[in-house]
């Protein structure tokens, strides 16, 4: 697994690289969008966690608008959200491999293309992947294209309709080696933590998965 992602990165460089959106938020969570920095990306169902949950957490932790994403309540909050889609809410129709499959193909479709692919993982009701957004490919394009592909055939692979995705994602610019390895362990482990399987390889919908070697000697990286 390529780690030769050290670039221009707003943790470094105070800036972010022109052509950027840089920190923007849409009403809801605050993201960082800029070309060839790597990014820990996480996107779930509409139904793995009601809004009034997250709310009900915010009122807890004193969260308001005005609260910068650096504040430490909002790392609280992040690992609230983590455990409780860990925990397996909603419908989890990403548990069925048909809809796992679809997604795991539309995040390795694009590679090389659009983005440089380097972790992923399907949970039941979440999605983690790490990736480098290339030039002219914004976040929010790219969260676009997975989502609306991944609905449609999904909703019509299972025979299911109404929305699949909650719209809001949470995304993190990835500082140096450290977080690095750090974050793609956190992604490749998350089914283990969850208590989903014991070795991280043994997750299907992965690039653990993918790299343990498991899929017939398939290159890791081809989509399919």
């Amino acid at each position: 697994m390529r780690s030769n992602y050290l670039r221009e990165t707003p943790g470094s460089a105070g800036v972010p690289p022109a052509e950027s959106r840089g920190w923007y938020s849409r009403g809801y969570l605050p993201h960082f969008d800029a070309p060839g920095v790597v990014q820990s990306i996480t996107f779930r169902l509409a139904d793995a966690l009601p809004l009034s949950v997250i709310e009900g957490w915010k009122i807890e932790l004193q969260i308001t608008r005005h609260t910068p994403a650096s504040d430490p309540r909002m790392r609280d909050l992040r690992r609230m959200i983590d455990r409780y889609e860990d925990a397996g809410h909603g419908s989890c129709v990403l548990r069925d491999p048909r809809a796992a499959d679809l997604v795991e193909t539309a995040l390795l479709h694009f590679d090389t293309e659009r983005y440089r692919l380097i972790a992923w993982c399907v949970m039941p009701n979440h999605v983690h992947t790490m990736i480098e957004p290339f030039e002219g490919f914004p976040l929010p394009r790219l969260l676009h294209s997975w989502k609306s592909y991944t609905s449609k055939e999904i909703n019509k692979s299972l025979g299911s309709e109404g929305q699949l995705w909650f719209e809001e994602y949470h995304d993190r610019f990835i500082r140096d080696e450290r977080h690095f390895h750090a974050s793609v362990a956190y992604i490749e482990n998350n089914p283990v933590k969850a208590g989903l399987c014991r070795e991280a390889g043994d997750w299907v919908f992965s690039s653990a998965k993918r790299r343990k070697g498991e899929d017939g000697g398939r290159d890791a990286r081809a989509p399919r």
